[in-house]
């Protein structure tokens, strides 16, 4: 037996700062209910949870922009709905003034209320917003360029390829009232021109004229004088983009586009003739036509967020789950480490004990 080293204690007390050290961290993990709490804990598995982590942020974000992008398909469609009951009833008293039983003043006291409708719808296209942002003015539409400052680029539909398109022509004169009227338009539809083969000018409605082709293609210029050789711009950029998702490019561009009395082809129309309030019919039902359009087009977006959302809420809840499965201690199966660990502590103090009495018996050799 030697005094000088005592080996048993030494191993005794190895053993305890072991265990020591194993109940600190399970006491660690029961307290923080993580099951890594460092990186050396699973440097693999805490590397995969922080970016999973970002990712659930991200989504919960990305859910709270997808309602807010609802909302705002709310309240431009709310301002359309209620464009669209003054457009019925601007279709209602045209129809009254077509009447032949109406004497000329008749129509002259119906148009007053044509003049007061044609400024509210104005007024409602102006100052429909959401959190400041005009929605109904032509804002958040697709932009077009062109290189002539006579000439306007007022609408395109979404199956127009953005590219540059080349205007042979556009020819401008006036109406009896002295108003800017456009008088035709020529689209080069050769393979230089860009503009479809099939491409014709399909409606000229005081200074707007659209030129549409197969295939939905569509585009409305304004025009305030004649030009010639003019280069469209049309750059399919400008829409309301929402970010819909946690990651770069997962976004979703809400287009509204400019419901003005004059997008409507609505500008100088009267019913003071009979012959005028059967003209002014023809334009409002074009006008219905132009409105519900961009209300379909917006209910599109808004049942395509919806299902964004609900899928959102799906991989949020799951990508949590295995960033839980992760990071998250059973608490079951870790006090059962703690009571074995406390278990072990106890039993290894009393062995270090009897360990450092051992040298004690070397002197019954001495007596």
């Amino acid at each position: 037996m030697r005094i000088s080293t005592n080996i048993s204690a030494m191993t005794a007390n190895n053993a305890l700062k072991r265990t020591d050290t194993n109940l600190t961290k399970s006491l660690e993990k029961l307290s923080t209910g993580l099951k890594v709490n460092h990186a050396k804990d699973n440097p693999a598995g805490i590397a995969m949870a922080k970016r999973m982590n970002s990712q659930i942020k991200g989504l919960s974000l990305a859910g709270d922009n997808a309602g807010d992008a609802i909302s705002v398909i709310e309240t431009a469609d709310g301002a359309l709905s209620e464009i669209h009951a003054i457009l019925q009833r601007m279709n209602e008293i045209a129809v009254q003034a077509a009447n032949g039983t109406n004497s000329d003043k008749d129509r002259e006291t119906i148009d007053s209320e044509m003049t007061q409708l044609r400024e509210e719808i104005d007024r409602i296209a102006k100052s429909t917003d959401f959190n400041g942002q005009k929605l109904l003015d032509g804002t958040f539409d697709l932009k077009g360029y062109t290189s002539d400052q006579r000439v306007r680029v007022a609408y395109y539909s979404d199956e127009v390829e953005c590219k540059e398109y080349n205007l042979k022509n556009i020819t401008t004169g006036t109406d009896a009232d002295g108003n800017t009227i456009i008088t035709g338009a020529t689209p080069d539809t050769s393979a230089k021109g860009g503009f479809p083969k099939e491409a014709m000018v399909s409606k000229i409605v005081g200074n707007l004229v659209t030129i549409t082709a197969p295939g939905g293609f569509e585009v409305t210029l304004e025009a305030t004088g004649n030009a010639k050789n003019v280069k469209l711009d049309l750059t399919g950029i400008g829409a309301m983009r929402m970010q819909i998702g946690a990651n770069e490019g997962q976004v979703l561009a809400m287009r509204f586009p400019e419901t003005s009395v004059k997008m409507l082809g609505l500008e100088n129309t009267n019913i003071k003739t009979a012959d005028n309030a059967l003209k002014t019919i023809e334009r409002i039902s074009d006008a219905l036509d132009y409105v519900s359009k961009i209300r379909a087009r917006l209910g599109a977006y808004q049942n395509r967020l919806e299902s964004a959302s609900e899928n959102i809420d799906v991989s949020e809840e799951n990508m949590t789950s295995s960033y839980s499965r992760i990071m998250d201690v059973d608490m079951a199966s870790e006090m059962t480490v703690y009571t074995t660990q406390q278990v072990l502590i106890q039993a290894g103090t009393n062995m270090l004990a009897q360990a450092n009495e051992r040298p004690q018996q070397v002197l019954q050799l001495l007596q």
